[in-house]
């Protein structure tokens, strides 16, 4: 990313792995002690009872057992030579999340511990925490030269920005001095991850929860969220604050904290996720009971509400650009399928009704065929928007459109490119026509003349831009670096 985006943070109730941030920007070694305690240590049967007691599970996306993990580990390590190793998957590829950032950035100890305590209890020798932000990687690093000489066995590694770093065998391949990229194999981390050794493989907010659950115990842990979904959440809302929560907190009281609403619904889950309409996002709790009834998930914990002013139809081909361009790059669906995707909702959008009805066979085209779940949850998402706004959709598919600028409610990574749609004054008159072929970059004023004299156009609709030069029929445009 251009710009590295730095978190709000907020909780509901009182907060844990949050806790001692609304006095301290950044907690370090002594000041993690005051707020937290020392960190008690436990053997692995204790670990693995008190990891099923809290039902902790991974709070990356795919909410895997915990306590399934440990032992999984377990298993392979002991039919093996006994060697495993632990991974701290601090990698949020996807702009819409930033909670792990938050927790490295800010409270890095309590990863720390919980990655440490994890792997004393396996005999793990080699701890890896995989990062891909700089000030992330300097924030661990820090963090772990506090630590020295317990310490010394934590590694940290930098690695690509991209949205499929996250992936375990991308991250596990890029650790092993390979490409971060999918495997496409069908092979746990649990049986052969770093150095081939089986490694445990967890996202950061889970260590995190592990090092509090640790402190409190089962009981204490259980006296906040629900009696099936015990403690607390993180949750990146609107691209831009962290939050904590109990499980179990209705949806729209944490809209409400974060000074937003449903408006025109709730993404939940990220860029893999599902959308919500305002009634449903008006009546969910969050909670996996809760969000399973409408056929979605947390994941990742990104809750993104869409205002009244955007249009959900360019929003939505917005991002299905960017995931398109996300790809690993390594099958038919993420090479060839994800980008025709993408580019039959932008010509849907402009107005084109044939290429609206070819997005459907596109979704079918890619579902159950990628090397890893990337083209499933793109079409998923394309998916789920289709459902949740089938009039803006059809309005735009048969021409006129819903009348709503692209305002970029969705977060994306900035774009960097420097070139700029220039209008010439002396020459414009009004015609309005760059605004029909760039609508997500000319916006008009009250009198049918562009409202501004430059304009940036990010690098993907360059094409456009040029046909709206051609277009101008007082040649009144130009594209200047």
């Amino acid at each position: 990313m251009s710009e590295e985006p730095v978190p709000v943070l907020g909780s509901v109730g009182r907060p844990r792995v949050l806790a001692g941030l609304d006095t301290l920007a950044r907690l370090d070694r002594v000041s993690h002690l005051t707020v937290h305690g020392a960190l008690p240590r436990y053997r692995r049967d204790e670990l693995v009872d008190l990891a099923e007691n809290i039902d902790l599970r991974g709070r990356g996306g795919a909410g895997f057992p915990f306590a399934r993990k440990l032992r999984a580990v377990n298993r392979s390590a002991t039919a093996r030579d006994g060697r495993c190793a632990v991974v701290v998957n601090g990698s949020e590829g996807e702009p819409s999340c930033l909670k792990d950032t938050a927790l490295l950035l800010n409270a890095p100890h309590l990863v720390l511990d919980g990655a440490l305590l994890a792997a004393a209890a396996l005999g793990a020798e080699d701890v890896v925490v995989g990062v891909t932000r700089a000030d992330v990687e300097r924030s661990v690093r820090a963090a772990v030269a506090e630590r020295a000489p317990a310490g010394d066995r934590v590694r940290v590694v930098r690695l690509p920005e991209r949205f499929v770093t996250g992936e375990s065998t991308a991250m596990i391949g890029g650790m092993n001095g390979g490409p971060t990229l999918p495997s496409g194999q069908k092979v746990r981390t649990s049986d052969r991850g770093l150095a081939g050794m089986p490694t445990l493989f967890s996202n950061t907010e889970t260590y995190a929860q592990l090092a509090v659950a640790a402190r409190l115990g089962a009981l204490d842990y259980r006296t906040a969220g629900l009696p099936d979904e015990p403690g607390t959440i993180l949750l990146t809302v609107a691209g831009t604050t962290v939050v904590e929560t109990p499980a179990g907190v209705p949806l729209p009281y944490v809209l409400q904290l974060c000074g937003t609403d449903p408006g025109q619904g709730v993404l939940v889950g990220g860029y893999h996720g599902r959308w919500l309409p305002p009634g449903t996002a008006r009546s969910a709790l969050l909670s996996r009971r809760s969000l399973a009834a409408y056929d979605a998930v947390l994941g990742a914990g990104a809750v993104l509400p869409l205002p009244e002013d955007t249009c959900p139809a360019g929003e939505v081909a917005r991002v299905a650009r960017w995931m398109a361009d996300e790809t690993a790059g390594q099958c038919g669906p993420c090479v060839r399928g994800l980008p025709a995707l993408a580019g039959a909702l932008e010509e849907a959008v402009a107005g084109d009704r044939a290429a609206f009805d070819r997005v459907e066979r596109l979704m079918r085209a890619v579902r159950g065929r990628g090397a890893c779940s990337h083209p499933d949850g793109t079409s998923g998402f394309v998916a789920s928007a289709l459902a949740a706004f089938p009039d803006e959709f059809r309005d735009h598919a048969d021409g006129p459109g819903c009348g709503r600028r692209v305002l970029g409610a969705l977060p994306l990574p900035r774009d960097e490119s420097p070139e700029r749609l220039v209008v010439d004054w002396t020459l414009c008159q009004g015609h309005g026509l760059c605004v029909d072929v760039l609508p997500d970059v000319v916006r008009l004023d009250a009198d049918g003349y562009p409202a501004q004299a430059a304009m940036p156009v990010p690098a993907r609709l360059r094409p456009k831009a040029l046909r709206a030069v051609r277009r101008c029929p007082a040649l009144a445009l130009r594209i200047q670096e």
